[in-house]
């Protein structure tokens, strides 16, 4: 399975490759990470205690999706 792409039969008939795109697992859960990642600057900024170093794991890892270890395998 791609993890690029949205992957149902009508979509990849009729849908343009931005599109797929848009909707793919790889897009949505690295821009859900871009979120987390604000939020924690956020939070940080606000007197939470959350480091530098946990800042930087999630930065370093806002592409570094493992889908097999998120599905149990």
């Amino acid at each position: 399975m791609e993890s690029n792409i949205y992957s149902n039969p009508l979509v990849e008939r009729y849908g343009s490759k931005e599109m797929l795109f848009v909707f793919s697992p790889d897009n949505k859960f690295s821009t859900w990470r871009k979120l987390w990642l604000a939020l924690a600057e956020i939070q940080k900024d606000l007197g939470l205690e959350i480091s530098q170093e946990q800042i930087d794991q999630i930065k370093e890892n806002l592409y570094n999706i493992d889908y097999q270890s998120s599905i149990g395998a």
